[in-house]
């Protein structure tokens, strides 16, 4: 069981990027929360969470095709070095501004925007760049061990944020951060990665951006995963944004509360993710998903209910899971039934309607968070995800046969 279920960290270049990618992300929530509390600190508003949240991934969706139009030109291993270096200086500065005294709730949401923009390049690239890591054959495992990946840190970053935060502000969470975006360049240096031969067609990288919205749009299978992925990043992630407003007014728990919440629903992520990474193949996946987004639901139902600290915990929980299990398997389905050609461009359109999708969701929930409270906002994100996976659930008999097809003339290839 465990030989199956890590049989990617067989590949010494995976084994490499898993290792980086860890550190990394544990250093990453770290900072998503501590820096969800200092808006909160500086502001006290649920609308300004919102703009934080907003500022923090809606440049993807500004950069997204240009970065799936690179990763399908380029050195995908140099476009991330790129990348991660302008993460290293954007939480370096944001951890000099906290710990001098000298931050502004401005230079936050400057310094997401800047996040956001390498994120809308690293996102594409990074999803893409994992077949030249592992081949075909393992690529749903190695999609599933990312996912428990990210989720492991989304479990243990929060919860050293909320300690840290604590203990010594939200500065010291800023600079570990950029530091832990140097073991992700070291490991990328120290890959041995064959020569990857450069693309031969000549295309304008406008028609070629939208070529890849055309080769979406023209396979029904694809379309509709990506629709289910908008459609929980639109009315179900944004939940996190509200969390210090859970955490504070709903449940009185403090910095400390807030991050067991979030590390509740890392702790279920990893659990749905791990659940992934055991499966063999992507046949039956759409199942998940259908039944993901309905458990996605339910807990941000359950969640809007709590009244206690461990019942909140417990809801997200099923949040975590059932949030993972929806994206991840969405990822390794439309990369799976993806070409070659034009795995790179799938994956941006992924990224926009994963991250680009948050933010605006994001500005929704703070403002209806100010006018209804957080309860019913994150009650009515839970029923549409729980009415969505209903009828995606419905289709799929017909995505399924539009897929086999696809796959038949070569589409998957």
């Amino acid at each position: 069981m465990l030989r199956r279920t890590f049989r990617s960290l067989r590949h010494p270049n995976y084994r490499l990027f898993f290792a980086g990618q860890l550190l990394s992300l544990v250093g990453t929530w770290m900072q998503n929360v501590a820096q969800l509390w200092l808006v909160y600190r500086l502001t006290g508003s649920g609308m300004d969470l919102g703009l934080a949240g907003f500022m923090n991934h809606f440049p993807v969706v500004l950069l997204a095709p240009w970065g799936g139009m690179l990763a399908d030109r380029c050195d995908r291993r140099r476009l991330l070095l790129c990348t991660q270096a302008v993460a290293l200086v954007q939480a370096a500065l944001l951890a000099y501004l906290t710990l001098s005294g000298h931050v502004q709730v401005w230079h936050v949401y400057l310094l997401a925007g800047v996040l956001g923009l390498s994120q809308g390049v690293d996102i594409p690239a990074r999803q893409s760049f994992i077949i030249e890591l592992v081949g075909r054959e393992d690529l749903p495992n190695a999609i599933a061990l990312n996912s428990s990946m990210f989720n492991a840190a989304r479990l243990l970053g929060p919860v050293a944020a909320g300690v840290l935060v604590a203990v010594a502000g939200e500065g010291v969470c800023f600079l570990a951060n950029s530091v832990s975006f140097l073991c992700v360049m070291a490991a990328l240096l120290a890959m041995r990665l064959p020569a990857r031969p450069r693309p031969a067609s000549g295309e304008r990288a406008l028609r070629a951006i939208a070529e890849g919205f055309a080769y979406a749009w023209r396979a029904p299978h694809i379309r509709w995963l990506l629709c289910m992925v908008a459609l929980g990043s639109l009315m179900g992630v944004p939940y996190a944004v509200l969390l210090p407003i859970i955490a504070d007014r709903m449940l009185g728990a403090g910095p400390q509360g807030l991050g067991l919440l979030a590390g509740s629903a890392g702790l279920g992520a990893v659990c749905g993710a791990l659940a992934l990474a055991v499966r063999s193949g992507a046949r039956g996946l759409g199942a998940w998903i259908a039944a993901a987004a309905g458990v996605f639901g339910a807990g941000l139902l359950c969640l809007a209910a709590s009244t206690a600290l461990p019942w909140a915990m417990a809801s997200l929980v099923m949040v975590g899971l059932g949030m993972v299990v929806q994206m991840a398997g969405a990822n390794t389905l439309l990369q799976v039934l993806s070409g070659d050609h034009m795995r790179g461009r799938v994956m941006a359109l992924f990224s926009m309607m994963y991250m680009g999708m948050v933010p605006l969701g994001s500005l929704l929930a703070g403002w209806l968070c100010d006018r209804v409270g957080p309860a019913l906002t994150v009650g009515m994100g839970g029923a549409l995800c729980v009415a969505g996976g209903a009828v995606f659930g419905a289709s799929l008999g017909r995505l399924r046969r539009h897929a086999e097809a696809a796959v038949a003339a070569g589409g998957g290839r």
